[in-house]
């Protein structure tokens, strides 16, 4: 009764076998970076993709054995075109954070009042048509990551998403019920190109490409599979990503939204599920750079050996002894949408040291977790009891503590460092009957350690430096997609 989970991030992917207790038993990794051939631009090979992932799903099988389903989770708005022939796509297979298609973006809101982001698909796949197929005369198909993994796995007989990536690519309709006619055509995408929407759980194929066959059960974008893998299943209860960037998510249950635009507080409205035909929806709040600012310290300052270190400098002393550190190193997310904030280090002496420091940038990630919570709670409507986090800060205790701190609520680490791979497994598991319901997911979270709150960190000190970091670039703060 176990499920086989592929997982494909932005620097690398994974397959594993999930067993009925939540447990991974099998665990294949591969790197898989994206290149950058210009400044802002991000590019991955999709083919080579496609075969990484059989190389490491067929690696989980022959150490684990058969598996009843298999789930799929993925980076979400990463695009691909491909022909429907041959299925070789016709140019590079573009990621998310990829940013040539900025001023499209301000122009399609200009012309049509269209509010899209370069960080979503939609002016990725009009680039893409645009410079290899102008005359739109090719028979071709369009997927986010979740969908070419979905076509390779089946041999080319699954052109399908699901709603939690659909939603994120600026062309589902803002209440998730079909394709939006009038996005397409105002970027002159043929929606004979766009994939059948699915369930997120929901046997939707077969995986004729693996040994046995199993059905393919549930795809899911990544931070949604991290919130139900962190069995945030009921509305109210959030969970924090702490990776590269950062990314809270919460289930709501509201009602379907109007629109997809961001609210006033700074947050997104996300298909969290689908399941029998009916979305469960949620909130997003987001930060550009977490883990970022740890890499900074390590590869740019030179001040630490390693993310890991980072823990063991900050504990060297209290408290920062005022310092200050804003992690704008890409602008500032939600709630204040400043792309032209900067990272600023404040309240420096003569007696500030690398521990100081440290434990500033520590401290100023978790400041902007408490950011995302507060936009969150605002604009839901939900007060959140506590937090649930993962990712690779998740396992330094030095940054737990300051986000307890911080948001003033306890923080309960997952025990997979990766929680979107057990999110995966329960979405399949659920579709075949592994699990029975929602509530048995709810009831299967075990943390690895909860971390209570302490003293306050200053949150009235913390907004002020904020205010010193925004508008720094003023020509990109003027920018809002």
């Amino acid at each position: 009764m176990s499920v086989l989970v592929v997982d494909v991030g932005t620097s690398g992917l994974r397959a594993a076998v999930v067993t009925p207790d939540g447990e991974v038993a099998a665990l294949h990794y591969r790197a898989f970076p994206p290149s950058s051939p210009f400044p802002g631009m991000v590019e991955f090979d999709a083919p080579g993709m496609a075969a990484a992932v059989l190389e490491v799903a067929h690696a989980a099988l022959a150490q684990s054995g058969p598996v009843v389903a298999v789930g799929i989770t993925a980076q979400r708005a990463s695009t691909i075109v491909w022909d429907r022939a041959t299925g070789e796509p016709v140019g590079p297979g573009i990621g998310w954070q990829d940013l040539r298609t900025v001023f499209d973006c301000i122009t399609v809101k200009a012309e049509h009042g269209l509010h899209l982001a370069p960080n979503q698909s939609a002016t990725k796949v009009a680039w893409l048509l645009n410079t290899f197929d102008p005359g739109r005369e090719r028979d071709l198909c369009f997927g986010t990551v979740d969908s070419w993994v979905a076509w390779g796995l089946s041999r080319g007989e699954l052109h399908v998403t699901d709603h939690s990536n659909a939603a994120v690519t600026g062309l589902l309709k803002p209440d998730a019920s079909g394709w939006s006619s009038s996005a397409c055509a105002a970027l002159n995408i043929p929606e004979r190109m766009l994939p059948r929407l699915v369930d997120t759980s929901g046997v939707f194929g077969t995986a004729h490409a693996l040994p046995g066959a199993p059905p393919l059960a549930s795809l899911v974008g990544d931070q949604q599979g991290s919130l139900i893998g962190q069995s945030c299943v009921h509305p109210g209860m959030a969970k924090i990503t702490f990776g590269t960037g950062g990314m809270l998510d919460m289930c709501t249950d509201a009602a379907a939204p109007t629109t997809g635009n961001r609210t006033p507080e700074g947050i997104f409205p996300i298909v969290a599920w689908s399941r029998d035909g009916r979305c469960t929806w949620g909130v997003e709040a987001i930060m550009l750079s977490a883990g970022t600012n740890v890499e900074w310290l390590v590869q740019d300052l030179g001040i630490l050996a390693s993310p890991a270190e980072s823990h063991d400098v900050a504990a060297q002393c209290a408290t920062t002894d005022g310092v200050m550190y804003v992690p704008a190193l890409m602008g500032l997310g939600t709630p204040h949408w400043d792309y032209g904030a900067r990272g600023t280090l404040l309240g420096l002496t003569r007696g500030t040291g690398r521990a100081q420091i440290t434990r500033a940038v520590l401290e100023g990630v978790a400041h902007r977790g408490a950011d995302l919570v507060d936009a969150a709670e605002a604009g839901s409507g939900h007060s959140v009891p506590l937090l649930r986090v993962d990712g690779g800060m998740s396992v330094n205790p030095t940054f737990v503590q300051a986000l307890a701190d911080a948001s003033g609520k306890p923080v309960e680490v997952s025990r997979h460092t990766e929680a979107t791979t057990i999110g995966a497994a329960y979405l399949a598991g659920l579709a075949v009957g592994v699990w029975g319901s929602l509530d048995d997911i709810a009831q299967a979270w075990q943390p690895r350690h909860v971390v209570t709150p302490g003293a306050r960190l200053d949150r009235d000190r913390w907004a002020e430096a904020v205010e010193r970091s925004r508008r720094w670039i003023p020509d990109l703060s003027a920018l809002d997609f």
